[in-house]
């Protein structure tokens, strides 16, 4: 099929196109144009009414949505998932786990790879995310500490062989034998990321020199500047602010992040070293109340209010229910960072974090035909995932012209 989006404003993630066009054909973008051109008999038109047409969102850290959570480890629960996200703008996600034992992560992996190939109308996956279970107890937030413990190669060798499939490894790299693992991940081309975590400037030094690229949901279960004996030291926030090729996530709901933390880690990082994500969990796309965090089987209990998962006391969060929309309207109504800054934190930033921006992540011809249509409200019109379109939803009609108009990037205006 042969596809044209008309009279959209496209982000291509270094300008906006009025008017313009988008062709696509046979699953990949066949052309960006700036004004109508001429179609072949049998195309079919998508007018986007001048709304805003962008890549498809990658939310590189997802545990679940829509009543379920991957830990379910059953291939329903994965294709759910994918649907409740591709219904709000992802085209693209990783599934997360949390600390578990080793048998709970087998089968997670195995109904990983029955959802991959029969998943067609849900956000892609791009391979597993295993949080954990390797990481400091004090920062374990809601993660159940019965499964927490160190590297164990025997352990983690096992794992590695059994799934081809698993792309990003959270792990704190102060543990005893992290610093092993991280360059066993980098020698399997597996992304090591730093998490749930009491590291220190040295640790994240040798963390970093060791292929851990990426920092998990930044703020969230790390330290920050932390007197021992008196002496201030460094923690894995300012670490991450030091290293400038190091990558962050920010989980952009409004809740676990304030803005000033959001504008900050976007000036410090800029938007090509910033990634949006959910963190999302099964309670993403439901009514407030009680849900579990994690397997039905074993997981945690949680509540669900003021737009966050909380652990039952209240004292700390549990996850969030946040959706890739929820994110881009957050960052563009609550701070300063421009339309097109957001989008590409949404978009070729995790690309190339994962490692797919040559396919994904950018409005160019040869392109993946993963793309999303939204309005001034960051309500989604379309999702459209290898040329086919998984959601539609005609209801930006009436929305004012200058709603939401936002500011071009001061570097691209």
């Amino acid at each position: 099929m042969k596809l044209a989006i008309l009279n959209g404003v496209l982000l291509t993630p270094f300008q906006r196109l009025r008017g313009g066009m988008i062709v696509i054909e046979n699953g990949r973008i066949l052309g960006i144009h700036d004004r109508h051109e001429e179609l072949p008999e049998g195309t079919v038109r998508y007018d986007a009414g001048q709304a805003y047409v962008a890549p498809g969102f990658i939310d590189l850290h997802v545990h679940g949505g829509d009543g379920h959570d991957f830990m379910d480890a059953t291939p329903e629960a994965f294709l759910k998932i994918a649907g409740l996200h591709a219904r709000h703008g992802t085209t693209a996600l990783v599934p997360t786990t949390l600390t578990a034992e080793k048998d709970d992560l087998f089968r997670t992996l195995d109904a990983y790879e029955k959802a991959r190939t029969a998943n067609t109308g849900g956000a892609q996956f791009l391979g597993m995310h295993l949080e954990g279970p390797y990481f400091a107890l004090n920062q374990r937030g809601a993660q159940d500490p019965r499964y927490i413990r160190n590297p164990d190669p025997a352990e983690y060798e096992e794992i590695l062989a059994y799934s081809p499939s698993i792309a990003r490894w959270s792990a704190a790299p102060e543990l005893d034998g992290a610093i092993p693992f991280g360059r066993r991940l980098r020698e399997k081309g597996i992304l090591a990321a730093i998490a749930h975590t009491d590291a220190l400037y040295d640790d994240v030094r040798r963390a970093y020199e060791a292929g851990y690229s990426l920092v998990t949901h930044l703020y969230s279960c790390m330290t920050g500047v932390t007197r021992r004996n008196g002496f201030r030291h460094a923690g894995v926030i300012e670490s991450a602010y030091l290293f400038d090729e190091m990558d962050v996530e920010l989980i952009a709901d409004g809740v676990h992040l304030p803005p000033p933390l959001l504008q900050l880690a976007y000036k410090i990082k800029g938007p090509e070293h910033a990634a949006l994500i959910t963190d999302a969990m099964r309670a993403a796309g439901l009514p407030p109340g009680p849900s579990i965090l994690g397997s039905l089987k074993n997981g945690t209990p949680v509540i669900v209010e003021d737009g966050v998962a909380k652990l039952p006391d209240r004292q700390a969060f549990a996850g969030s229910v946040a959706t890739a929309d929820r994110l881009l309207e957050t960052v563009l109504t609550t701070t300063d960072i421009p339309l097109l800054d957001a989008v590409r934190m949404l978009t070729s930033t995790p690309a190339r974090i994962m490692g797919v921006a040559d396919r994904k992540g950018s409005l160019a011809p040869g392109m993946d035909a993963d793309l999303v249509v939204f309005d001034r409200r960051c309500r989604m019109l379309l999702t459209v995932i290898g040329g086919n379109v998984v959601f539609r939803q005609d209801i930006h009609e009436g929305v004012p012209e200058t709603f939401f108009d936002f500011p071009e990037s001061s570097d691209f205006s």
